[in-house]
């Protein structure tokens, strides 16, 4: 999980160098998911794990390629082209609640105890300490609806997956190496209606892009799906929380960036707030797992 946040959490900051450097959205996000793919098709092949070859596991991939890369990879683009990283890292925060609400309405959110229920709350509390949104721009605007869109995308695309393609039998490396490959196909199949810069991608976008696609995508793709697979959607979505931490604390130790009084209790707030979703044994944690089994042994 600590993993996945450092990564994932970088990523907005790549999106912004290559959208200053002229790499469109749609272009970004085109990149982006070829070589995820690429790294995870490469990885399947050492691992010896096959593709699926069924249609109907290629149609679950396909909408679960819309939800959870396209949209939300096109829709963050976008979204940052006007609206600034703090605005940007709260509304990213509200995934674990969308979440929390598709599980509820859907009835698969089990076990939602009132620990766990303040910890998403203080969870999201400590991100609007970190970013403080009143003191920005853009809460309003197409921008910030764009990115709102992007993290209800995700919040969708993890119960999807966890309903009908994590467990079902498919090898995770691979699975993850599908879902990459649909989504390069189903935005490749968009770029002629794409944006181009005449002036073309400076190298430093191309390198933005780069990073993006092979660490912030591929590798980051595949721990999400595992943790799906482990501790269910919700929890998996909790990694939004420790996204703007790993970006503080990358900006001060990096960029030498003064962090405040607030956002030190921000921080403080999240990983309380985060620690609390946690289960709190391995017993916790075998409630899935188990369930999985039962039903792997039911189908089979």
């Amino acid at each position: 999980m600590g993993v996945l946040a450092l990564l994932w959490g970088s990523g907005f900051l790549w999106i912004k160098i290559a959208l200053s450097g002229g790499l469109s959205p749609l272009h970004i996000t085109v990149i982006r998911c070829a070589l995820g793919a690429a790294v995870l098709l490469a990885l399947a092949r050492l691992g010896r794990q096959r593709l699926p070859l069924d249609r109907r596991t290629w149609g679950h991939l396909a909408v679960a390629a819309l939800f959870c890369n396209v949209l939300p990879f096109l829709l963050a683009g976008i979204g940052e082209q006007s609206v600034d990283s703090g605005v940007a890292g709260v509304l990213n925060a509200t995934t674990p609640l969308w979440s929390l609400a598709i599980g509820l309405a859907l009835r698969t959110e089990r076990g939602l105890r009132p620990r766990r229920l303040a910890g998403l709350l203080l969870g999201f509390a400590g991100t609007l300490l970190i970013f403080a949104p009143w003191q920005h721009s853009g809460l309003t605007g197409w921008g910030a609806l764009a990115l709102l869109g992007a993290s209800l995308s995700y919040a969708v695309a993890f119960a999807y997956m966890a309903r009908h393609l994590i467990g079902r039998g498919t090898a995770p490396l691979a699975l993850s190496a599908a879902q990459l490959l649909a989504a390069t196909g189903l935005t490749t199949a968009a770029l002629p209606v794409g944006h181009a810069s005449s002036a073309g991608p400076s190298g430093t976008a191309l390198i933005a892009v780069v990073v993006l696609g092979v660490f912030c995508t591929g590798i980051t793709f595949h721990l999400n799906s595992r943790l799906i697979a482990d501790e269910g959607p919700t929890a998996a979505a909790t990694v939004g929380y420790l996204l703007p931490v790993v970006s503080v604390t990358l900006g001060a130790v990096v960029l030498d960036e003064r962090i405040g009084l607030r956002v030190i209790a921000g921080m403080a707030v999240v990983l309380v707030g985060v620690g609390l979703t946690r289960p709190r044994s391995a017993a916790a944690t075998a409630g899935p797992a188990r369930e999985a089994a039962r039903a792997e042994g039911v189908r089979s």
